[in-house]
This record gives C-alpha cells, sequence and structure tokens, in this order.
C-alpha cells in the first residue's frame, strides 16, 4: 500500500510541460487568495500489459470544464486538447504504476485596470496538472468514520457539482475533526441532518441486500465514481435506490462504503463508535469492490469506452 504520493518529474503548467519542482506562481495569485479554482482528481491504473489506462478520463475533464465555467476560468483548451496532454504528461513521467492526476483551473491575476476585490472579471486565468506515483491508501479490512458536527454547505451556497478549490475547506475541518478524535474520515450532514457526503467520497448502505445511496440532486458533489458503482451494481444485479438518508439509517446499516476517484469503493466497518453490521466489510460491498478493480485496470471488457490507454514502452527508460 503506497499512502505517501511521489510527485512526477514533469508538470503541465501554463502552456507548457516543465519541471514540477521549479514552476512556481505569484504570492498575488487569486486562485490562492480566494480559492477561485476548480480541479479534478483523476486516476490511472497499470495494466497487467505494462501501460496505463486513465479511467473516465473525458467525464473527469467535461466537469472540469463546467466548473471552470462557471468561475469564468478560460482553461485555453478544449477537452480533446487536454486528452493529449495528459496522455503525454503520463508518458513524459513514466510512471509504471497506479498514478494521481491533479489538473486545476485558477484565476491567476488582476488584469491592467481592474480594481482589487473578490471578483471572477478582469482576472487572467492558469491552468496547471501534476501526477503522482499513488497506489491504494485506504485499508482493505474498512475504515472508521465520525458522524462530523460541520455541516455540508448548502448547493445554494457554494456550488456543489463542481469541485471548487475554495469550498474544500469544509472538508478539511470535518477530516481534521476526524482524525483528531481517532477516526479515518467523516460523514457530513447538511442542514437537514440527513447524510451529504463523506470529506472526498459518497456514501452508499447496504440494508436488506439492497444498496442506498442519497440522490444525486442533493448538497452533495455527484461523483464519477459514484456513477461507475450504480452502473456496475446493475450489471451484478444488485437491487439499488436513491433516497436519503439519516445518522439512523447509517447506524442500523447491514454495511456501509464510500466511493471516489481516490479511495475507490472503501468499506466502512465502524460509524461514531458503532460496528457496522458484523464489523467487517459486507459481501456486496466486497463484489463491488473487486468488480470495480477488475473495471479500473482492464481485466473486464470495457463496452462503455472508461479507459483511456497509454502506451508506456517508449517512455520507460
Amino acid at each position: 500500500m503506497t499512502s505517501t504520493p511521489e510527485l512526477g518529474p514533469v508538470a503541465y503548467h501554463r502552456g507548457e510541460f516543465t519541471d514540477a519542482r521549479a514552476a512556481q506562481l505569484p504570492l498575488t495569485t487569486q486562485g490562492l487568495h480566494y480559492g477561485t479554482g476548480v480541479f479534478e482528481g483523476i486516476r490511472a491504473h497499470l495494466l497487467d500489459s505494462g501501460d496505463l489506462a486513465v479511467f473516465r478520463l473525458g467525464d473527469h475533464l467535461d466537469r472540469l470544464l463546467a466548473g471552470a465555467r462557471l468561475l469564468r476560468v478560460d482553461t485555453g483548451a478544449t477537452r480533446d486538447q487536454l486528452t493529449d496532454v495528459v496522455v503525454e504528461l503520463l508518458r513524459r513521467n513514466g510512471f509504471a504504476a497506479d498514478v494521481y492526476l491533479r489538473p486545476l483551473a485558477y484565476k491567476l491575476g488582476l488584469l491592467p485596470g481592474t480594481r482589487p476585490g473578490v471578483g471572477l472579471t478582469g482576472v487572467s486565468d492558469a491552468l496547471s496538472i501534476v501526477v503522482s506515483k499513488l497506489g491504494d491508501y485506504q485499508p482493505p479490512q474498512g475504515i472508521r468514520c465520525l458522524i462530523s458536527s460541520w455541516r455540508r454547505p448548502a448547493r445554494s451556497a457554494v456550488p456543489v457539482r463542481a469541485k471548487i478549490t475554495g469550498g474544500y475547506v469544509n472538508n478539511a475541518l470535518a477530516l481534521d475533526e476526524a482524525r483528531c478524535s481517532g477516526y479515518d474520515d467523516a460523514i457530513l450532514l447538511d442542514d437537514r441532518g440527513l447524510v451529504a457526503e463523506a470529506t472526498t467520497a459518497n456514501v452508499f448502505a447496504v440494508r436488506d441486500g439492497v444498496l442506498v445511496t442519497p440522490p444525486a440532486t442533493g448538497d452533495r458533489l455527484p461523483g464519477i465514481t459514484r456513477d461507475t458503482v450504480l452502473t456496475l451494481a446493475a450489471d451484478l444485479g444488485i437491487d439499488r435506490v436513491e433516497s436519503e438518508l439519516d445518522s439512523a439509517d447509517l447506524l442500523q446499516a447491514d454495511e456501509l462504503f464510500l466511493t471516489g476517484t481516490g479511495c475507490g469503493v472503501s468499506p466502512v466497518v465502524e460509524i461514531a463508535g458503532r460496528p457496522v453490521g458484523t464489523g467487517r466489510p459486507g459481501p456486496v460491498g466486497a463484489a463491488l469492490r473487486e468488480t470495480y478493480d477488475q473495471t479500473i485496470r482492464g481485466r473486464r471488457p470495457d463496452t462503455r469506452g472508461w479507459l483511456t490507454t497509454v502506451a508506456l514502452a517508449e517512455a520507460l527508460r
């Protein structure tokens, strides 16, 4: 298990490939001061062939570009051009291992004549992408979660369908609370007291063999991995329903697990100091975890075009 990301030597920064450790930004960068940026977390996994497969790259780039439009950030590239950049970046770094990609589109500096302040117009834009070597970092035996005292902001306050950098202070506070209390992660409720999401993942429960997850219309990011798991559940014939959950539903569930680009399908074996079900990963979550792993590693037929293959043979030395 890899817990500490190893940064790749090459980054894509403001229109060119460059030394990742030499890339710099001015101290006046607007995205740093005001959280006016959007990002994505994208995974690529090592295939049995020795190549890499980026999982659902197009969907991630679509979400990045949609979030950038929301913040009036011009990335200077189309989805197809960004796809080419990602593929070339992976080739140049040449990691023959599971990796994590982090594209970041953000507000850079005030244009001449623009008055200082929190604004989205009159500010230049930038795009940077880094890649890190990163394997599984959640233990397969399951994690322990706290129900956070921090609430998820309403989508009327902060857009939830984009990964806006400034909004993640909420996630950081909740995760800090959980870890300081001896837990691995936190599950946040919304202002109605209903389950929103974990700090960087969506929440699934299993009750009487039925898979339940909150609907995508609430105060939560409708994750790409969430959508993947719902699709795979249908393939496996698992009954599933999108329905709101509250704290009691979590405490009474037979199984709980989280889904996200970073954590994949991660079983939760304890919630708020109580064991979930038997206190071990359950059969439904285990089946979905195995099927998900086979899917992202190309060991199942890619009938949905989810994988973008990157040949590494020429890049490796």
